[in-house]
């Protein structure tokens, strides 16, 4: 089953237990994804879905910022219960020493510097697929490289 149609059958069970929240998000992952669909002109792979629910997850973050910076906390807690929804959707996130070890792995094959932090982080992420924080990468690199 693909992630489109999971994201479909859950709005459904979603609407049959009347869970406004749920149907809301799902619904606008869904369009989004259709969107993206259509812009391709094919059916969406899994790894291309993933990353269009990445991008809805990255903008709600951002909004989340904003919520909390503006002092508004019925917002934030509408937006922190939908970013959890939508990262259940999510592969697993890669952390810690696992990550860790990974940066270990791209700085000895480019025979890295504290000058190639740029580079050196780009083959991270790339490496990672995408199920990096970039932040904590730029941190593990910095402490690696230093």
């Amino acid at each position: 089953m693909t992630l489109f149609e999971q994201i479909d059958g859950a709005i459904k069970e979603a609407m049959k237990a009347k869970n406004e929240v749920v149907v809301s998000a799902l619904r606008m992952v869904k369009s989004a994804m259709k969107n993206k669909q259509i812009d391709l002109g094919r059916s969406m792979t899994d790894e291309e879905s993933i990353g269009v629910l990445r991008t809805i997850v990255k903008q709600y973050k951002d909004a989340l910022k904003d919520f909390e910076n503006a002092g508004r906390t019925d917002l934030a807690a509408k937006q922190k219960a939908e970013i959890e929804l939508l990262e259940h959707y999510l592969p697993a996130p890669i952390t810690g020493t696992l990550l860790e070890d990974m940066a270990k792995e791209v700085i000895a094959e480019m025979n890295a510097t504290s000058k190639d932090i740029g580079k050196t982080m780009g083959a991270v992420m790339k490496k990672a697929d995408g199920r990096a924080d970039g932040n904590e990468v730029r941190s593990i690199l910095q402490k690696l490289l230093s």
